[in-house]
């Protein structure tokens, strides 16, 4: 009799924890910076100079604004809205809530969502 609770304890357990992990969905991982273009290696260092200060690029965590990882690939962005580079170039132009605005010139505008497509 103790073996067969002991047995259907462990496997609700396993249950338990198999419904819990398929509920999480793990992000892309990023696209190695050995397989980066020319134009997603200057958009890296555009991010470096410009964004890389307040976020993360490889996870989702807050630094002073949201991590970037798999920005373009998820269904919204911590707005709601969803990220697609119209949406993302006028918020890095603009601002939005506590992200100011951020200078680029239009190639390094370009430049800069070919590496967050890596992300």
């Amino acid at each position: 009799m103790q073996v067969r609770n002991r047995f259907s304890i462990s496997a609700l357990i396993v249950c338990a924890a198999a419904l819990v992990l398929s509920a999480c969905k793990p992000l892309p991982p990023s696209k190695p910076s050995s397989e980066w273009t020319p134009q997603e290696a200057r958009g890296a260092e555009v991010y470096a100079k410009a964004c890389a200060r307040c976020h993360y690029p490889t996870n989702t965590h807050s630094l002073h604004g949201p991590g970037l990882q798999a920005i373009t690939k998820i269904k919204s962005m911590p707005s709601g809205a969803p990220p697609t580079d119209e949406r993302i170039a006028d918020r890095i132009v603009h601002g939005y809530g506590m992200m100011p605005a951020t200078q680029l010139s239009d190639d390094q505008l370009q430049d800069l969502l070919a590496y967050l497509h890596t992300l």
